[in-house]
């Protein structure tokens, strides 16, 4: 393929499909808005999924890479009450199927296996248009422009290219999450790090729960649940940290101490609100461009985003790979099997938490969903 691949976004997936495209010879340009590898924080873990993430990885040549960054001991699973009881408990035996690793260790070690120069940085794409005949045009927020016969957007939620293929924007799903990080937790707040135990913790009620895993080191990463519409959140001054934190423990009085401390005794609290494209969004054709991740299909955090993405990066890069020389005929291999994998994989995983409960605790369908495929 003597066609050079332009992608927007240097995410997991784009970097994943940068990886496959370098593997199988095939020249690519990433072009990243932000203006260095370090410039903000990645956040928190992955769990790595044997059916959609680890195959990406493989494809990418990049599984012992992989291997050497997992922290073990992570895929351990607990639900708690919301007075703190432990109503389920799954260590980690070394079987799992989905290991877990620093999103930032993850996107390094793709980034270490690109030439230099693949990625461009400091590159915000501001417009994007059609110049006919497969042919696309991007303009960067620092005046300059490219060409490119055949276009990724891997830009993530408010993509810039998708406009090039749907009118579909994201909507509000009417929940939102906060997020907060303990350090040093077993020293300074022991109740709250055995709650949360080697791996993974959550804990729900109608409306309200609380997720929260064990970083790397002795750091406890959460997040907060709550379902409310957006101009709820909006009563909420963010700035004033202490003020932010105790109103969004005030939704959850009652709950057990070292769960509430999770929210009080944390890092200052950032608000997520979360918004979805439609369960099938798709799109008909259209001649040198297309998407991969959330740019394709944005869903509300599921357990699935991170693994679909490196999953099309994959796809897509192997397609292009089998079709040296007929790149619509490789585009349209690829949606062909993206649209229906991202629409089964739509149901968000807080919504089955919230699902999962009868008045005697647990249903049948909660319990197969934390031991087999939701873990």
């Amino acid at each position: 393929m003597r066609t050079p691949v332009t992608i927007i976004g240097a995410g997991l997936g784009g970097l994943t499909l940068a990886r496959v495209l370098h593997v199988h010879g095939i020249p690519v340009t990433v072009h990243e808005a932000e203006p260095s590898p370090s410039a903000r924080y990645q956040g928190g873990m992955l769990d790595i999924h044997d059916d959609t993430g680890q195959p990406a990885l493989r494809a990418a040549g990049l599984l012992d890479e992989f291997r050497a960054i997992v922290l073990e001991g992570r895929q351990a699973m607990r639900v708690l009450g919301t007075d703190g009881t432990v109503l389920f408990d799954v260590p980690d035996d070394g079987t799992g199927g989905r290991p877990e690793a620093q999103r930032g260790d993850l996107r390094r070690i793709l980034l270490d296996s690109l030439p230099a120069g693949t990625v461009r940085w400091g590159r915000k794409a501001t417009v994007v248009r059609a110049l006919g005949d497969g042919r696309h045009e991007v303009v960067f927020s620092d005046g300059t422009a490219v060409t490119t016969d055949l276009l990724v957007g891997a830009d993530g939620a408010w993509s810039r290219v998708r406009p090039l293929l749907s009118a579909a924007r994201p909507e509000y799903v009417g929940k939102s999450l906060v997020e907060t990080y303990l350090a040093d937790a077993r020293t300074r707040y022991p109740a709250t790090a055995r709650a949360v135990g080697d791996g993974s913790m959550m804990a729900s009620s109608p409306g309200r729960e609380i997720f929260a895993h064990r970083e790397s080191g002795d750091t406890l990463h959460a997040y907060v649940w709550i379902t409310e519409p957006l101009n709820w959140f909006s009563g909420i001054d963010f700035t004033d940290a202490a003020a932010a934190a105790a109103r969004i423990a005030r939704e959850f009085t009652g709950w057990a101490p070292e769960l509430v401390a999770l929210i009080t005794e944390g890092t200052a609290p950032v608000l997520r609100s979360l918004y979805a494209l439609p369960d099938e969004h798709r799109w008909d054709r259209v001649p040198g461009v297309t998407l991969i991740g959330d740019a394709a299909h944005l869903q509300a955090p599921n357990g699935e985003g991170a693994n679909l993405a490196m999953l099309d990066g994959a796809e897509l890069g192997r397609a292009l790979a089998a079709h040296p020389d007929d790149v619509e005929a490789a585009l349209t291999a690829y949606e062909r099997a993206m649209f229906p994998r991202s629409a089964e994989a739509a149901v968000s995983f807080p919504e089955r938490v919230s699902e999962g409960w009868s008045e005697g605790g647990m249903t049948p369908d909660m319990i197969e969903f934390i031991t087999g495929q939701g873990r």
